[in-house]
């Protein structure tokens, strides 16, 4: 059934909450005028997508995307270089870009609207501190939340016009829920636990539309076929859409190419591989760079530096390198041959599936070698090495090369050939471990051989450059990978970027346990008293009342649950509310759980700042449960005005908590300056109720 209208008084309140989120969320917009925490990750991403200048970030591009067209709209010409927090933005105009997400929060609580407006204007107040802080910067979460909340709004919209399928509302709000969905996608992966939401819900309706009889098996076709096309088809549609927007716009060579296939990066404007001609098989003599196929597995790379004492035998260095460098040249020569294959009047002899080969660097004129002795970083993995004078060395020199999926003799293919390397005399196979050496290996990517024998993307490699002036030359263009494919690596490297996400040094980290007590915040800006300092924390009055609060409501849920089992004779108001409470509260408590509980399973690296998508869902749970318990508690009380009054004096009181608690709290969403909260004469000492908050 639909809703019913709100009375005047509560309506009155939703304005004025309205009203004092747009004012909360406008106030000191400008503060800091530098730039604070990951505003210098998608900041420069934006100025990524106004320059048209690839790049590679672990997150979907439809967040970037709407940052980098609020920047342009507002006159930003993306020249600001967002290196490092704390750079001042000086002359350039970044109010766009951090102005643009403030009504985003708006969406945050209209979900609500589907059930009482009262519980919507508790539970949107309970937002304030912590997502204000969010939303004062050029970050992604509160892009993700006005998707995820749009989608919540229009899945519930939906339900209340359950009776009256098929209508042009109907329509629109399972339509508006497909494109919310996409949107959230299309920001962070994290919307996929919305979209779980909205299929669990639709699951549930659609095995009670089986379940009347009354319906025909014809209709009950054409409410599957409605719920797939406006919530796979046109999500998928949509988000695959996004990437099309993305690839097309962002066309020119930038700090991305590396993480993506050679065949992708000769799309890229400006890249070494756009519109060149080069031989297409590999021949002995050929001067090659070898791209590891794993995500930023770098370029096969030697220098004139040795492994220090005590890492392995003391010979030069073999690493991996992300960046295009004349140390990544090799030149492909026969085991036990010295001849000049240079000279024009030597005949070409292909290299060929099965081969055994050395490789020799063409800036020192050592060869790729490895031996038993220990990788530097990586246990039970050989080091390699760059050995040998002029190209002359040992048998440990010599390298199998293969082809994954190929056959003994067959040619060797640049790009499009995947081969692995099989060292001969100990069986190991060549790799790039992904680990980052110390300083002595300048930061470089590990290079190993690995004794365990399996095609993993560490150990495989393709051939980026090849120059032999002898051999003819085909155009790149015909490697131009097809959109799909173009889609499927972006991914794949996406969630191996994403999995293999560490912590930076003396970087605060956070664990899921943290997030709903509200154990550790997260600095954004400034670290001294002289410093302009904003702290990332959860208002700890509305954090608390919403841990207590989840009990109370699986508490509420459970009486109801086994009140109507047992027969119980309920009014229709108390009906009403027992509807509420298990259908509407139960979608949200799901909410919560599917947007809190994976984060468990997770092993890349986690911040506070995640759990404010579930956060989202407790602040709702805790409007829904004290409004709904209110109105129980009232309606044993005659006259109705005594019942209004225990209702309105009920959520007043509520109100007045969270909003006095926001002015105790308010100076970590908008900035202090001045003694810090360990310090007794800091007008913020006695808010320091934890001494994990490190305000």
């Amino acid at each position: 059934a639909r809703p019913p209208a709100a009375p005047a008084g509560s309506r009155a309140a939703l304005a004025l909450v309205t009203l004092l989120s747009f004012a909360s969320r406008f106030h000191r917009l400008p503060e800091p005028p530098h730039v604070c925490w990951d505003e210098t990750h998608f900041g420069k991403m934006g100025s990524y997508y106004i320059n048209r200048t690839f790049f590679f970030d672990v997150h979907p591009p439809l967040g970037k995307m709407l940052i980098g067209l609020a920047g342009y709209l507002s006159g930003y010409d993306g020249t600001f270089p967002f290196q490092k927090p704390g750079d001042r933005y000086e002359q350039h105009n970044y109010m766009g870009m951090r102005g643009v997400r403030r009504y985003r929060l708006v969406s945050s609580f209209l979900a609500l609207l589907c059930f009482s407006p009262c519980a919507l204007s508790l539970s949107s107040l309970e937002k304030y501190t912590g997502c204000i802080t969010l939303s004062q910067y050029i970050l992604l979460d509160p892009i993700l939340m006005f998707f995820l909340m749009g989608a919540v709004l229009s899945m519930v919209k939906c339900n209340a016009c359950a009776d009256r399928p098929f209508s042009a509302s109907w329509w629109f709000w399972l339509s508006l829920t497909g494109v919310n969905l996409a949107g959230a996608m299309g920001v962070k992966f994290v919307g996929l636990f919305v979209v779980l939401l909205v299929g669990l819900n639709t699951i549930y309706d659609l095995w009670d539309l089986l379940g009347n009889l009354s319906l025909s098996l014809v209709m009950f076709g054409k409410h599957l076929l409605a719920r797939v096309l406006c919530l796979i088809l046109l999500p998928l549609a949509l988000y695959t859409a996004v990437f099309a927007v993305h690839f097309t716009v962002l066309n020119k060579s930038g700090p991305g190419d590396g993480f993506f296939s050679s065949a992708f990066q000769s799309q890229l404007i400006g890249n070494n591989l756009h519109n060149v001609s080069i031989p297409e098989h590999l021949a002995y003599g050929s001067v090659i760079t070898m791209k590891n196929l794993r995500m930023a597995g770098g370029y096969l790379h030697s220098h004139w530096h040795l492994y220090p004492e005590g890492v392995g035998a003391r010979q030069q260095q073999v690493t991996a390198y992300l960046h295009k460098d004349l140390n990544n040249l090799w030149i492909i020569k026969k085991p036990d041959s010295d001849a000049d294959l240079s000279d024009p009047s030597s005949p070409v002899e292909f290299v060929r599936h099965g081969d055994i080969i050395r490789l020799e660097h063409k800036e020192t004129s050592r060869n790729l070698h490895s031996h038993q002795h220990e990788a530097p970083l990586t246990r039970k993995h050989f080091q390699v090495t760059g050995y040998g004078i002029n190209g002359t060395g040992d048998s440990n020199d010599f390298w199998r090369i293969e082809v994954v999926g190929r056959k003994p003799g067959k040619l060797i293919k640049v790009l499009r050939s995947q081969v692995r390397l099989t060292h001969v005399a100990t069986g190991c196979i060549l790799g790039s471990s992904g680990k980052t050496l110390p300083k002595w290996g300048w930061e470089q990517v590990e290079v190993t051989c690995t004794p365990y024998l399996k095609d993993t993307p560490n150990s495989l490699w393709n051939f980026e450059d090849h120059i032999n002036p002898k051999l003819p030359n085909i155009s790149l263009d015909v490697l131009k990978p097809s959109f799909a494919e173009i889609l499927l690596e972006s991914h794949m490297v996406m969630i191996r970027g994403n999995s293999g996400l560490k912590p930076k040094d003396n970087e605060v980290t956070s664990k899921p346990w943290h997030w709903p007590i509200n154990y550790q915040g997260l600095r954004f800006s400034g670290v001294n008293e002289t410093d302009y300092r904003v702290y990332l924390l959860g208002n700890p009055v509305v954090w608390w009342l919403n841990l207590f609060t989840i009990g109370l409501y699986l508490l509420t849920a459970i009486s109801t649950a086994v009140a109507l089992k047992r027969g119980v004779q309920l009014s229709s108001e108390l009906k009403e509310l027992s509807r509420v409470v298990l259908r509407g509260g139960g979608q949200i408590a799901l909410g919560w759980l599917l947007h809190y509980l994976p984060f468990f399973m997770m092993g890349r690296v986690l911040y506070f700042h995640h759990y404010f998508p579930a956060m989202l869902f407790s602040s709702m749970l805790t409007g829904i449960t004290w409004d709904t318990l209110l109105k129980f508690f009232a309606g044993f009380l005659s006259p109705s005005t005594a019942a209004r009054r225990v209702y309105g004096g009920g959520i007043l009181a509520l109100v007045l908590l969270i909003m006095y608690s926001f002015y105790l709290f308010h100076p970590l969403s908008y900035g202090m300056i001045g003694p810090m909260a360990s310090d007794p004469s800091s007008p913020m000492a006695g808010l320091r109720w934890m001494d994990s908050w490190e305000f």
